[in-house]
């Protein structure tokens, strides 16, 4: 029974295959590499592109999909596990029934809600997931709790359901762990969050954001220049599995690349952007890319490519 809307339990995934040919170019990693080779493939597949939502459940875009007022779908597309009926009308959450509703473009700034690992353990309930207004609505000035039942549909969000009319769509993920933004990343990339050591700078446990070895809240990434309080990953993620097959690959987000360089070659984060509400955002997030937990596929001084031609792979 799918009843909870802004929780990161689940994450909106849109996997794109672009279809250009027969043959896949595959490079050796890191990215600064340049080596190329061509490999004749079964499939026409040549670039598997994943856009990952961070900290947006499902049905926080794609709940309805895909009904829209407006939004106008294929009429062959497939159903998709997202609000039946029932759970629009009649939801269990809330002290009294709180149904889901909808957002439009005049709330594209909305509160965050509570997205902790506790927070979320309590909203979910024992699995009859009733009690996320009460547990993650946030409760901030200003905010309502009951907006954590807030979705949007195909009228606002129209990118990311125009990509789900041509490419495939994962309505069915989920983490193994329950908590913020740094353990889905990790999740989406590695499928476990175990494996977690609190590096020297760090508390002693994470303050409590490692238990017995598994992270269960954001800590920044140990190598990376930009990081504060850190955590490293033991054990191999999709990176390390692509590398051994000589496919390049590369995780992009806001930000990476570095404002400035340290006379020791460390690289400061340092830009900025002003938000719909107009106020100042960091650009960069480093617990928000899994890859740098890993020695094994970190780029711990936001190196970019080595060459104009590895850019994109």
């Amino acid at each position: 029974m799918k009843t909870k809307m802004l929780s990161s339990i689940i994450s909106s995934v849109l996997i794109l295959s672009f279809v250009t040919g027969g043959t896949i170019n595959t490079s050796a990693v890191p990215l600064i590499s340049s080596t190329s080779t061509t490999t004749t493939t079964t499939t026409p597949i040549k670039h598997l592109v994943v856009i990952f939502q961070e900290n947006v459940s499902y049905d926080h875009y794609f709940g309805t999909y895909p009904n829209a007022s407006k939004f106008k779908t294929d009429p062959n597309t497939p159903s998709a596990n997202g609000l039946t009926a029932a759970l629009l009308n009649n939801n269990p959450n809330g002290n009294d029934t709180v149904d889901p509703f909808l957002l439009n473009r005049s709330n594209a700034m909305t509160c965050d809600m509570d997205h902790g690992y506790s927070a979320e353990q309590k909203a979910y309930h024992g699995g009859l997931a009733d009690k996320f207004v009460e547990f993650t609505g946030s409760d901030n000035a200003g905010c309502n709790p009951e907006q954590v039942m807030g979705h949007y549909d195909g009228n606002t969000v129209t990118a990311l359901w125009k990509y789900a009319q041509h490419f495939s769509m994962n309505d069915n993920s989920f983490g193994t762990t329950f908590g913020p933004s740094t353990l889905g990343a990790i999740n989406l990339i590695s499928g476990q969050t175990h494996g977690a050591i609190p590096s020297n700078n760090g508390s002693d446990n994470g303050g409590g954001d490692i238990v017995n070895g598994t992270l269960i809240d954001d800590l920044d990434p140990r190598f990376d220049d930009c990081s504060k309080a850190q955590a490293m990953m033991q054990g191999k993620n999709i990176g390390d599995l692509l590398n051994a097959k000589n496919i390049t690959w590369g995780w992009f987000q806001g930000g990476f690349k570095p404002t400035s360089m340290t006379a020791g070659g460390k690289a400061i984060c340092g830009s900025t952007h002003n938000n719909i509400a107009n106020v100042p955002q960091k650009d960069y997030s480093a617990h928000h890319e899994p890859f740098q937990y890993y020695k094994s596929t970190a780029n711990p001084h936001h190196f970019p490519s080595g060459s104009i031609a590895m850019i994109g792979k």
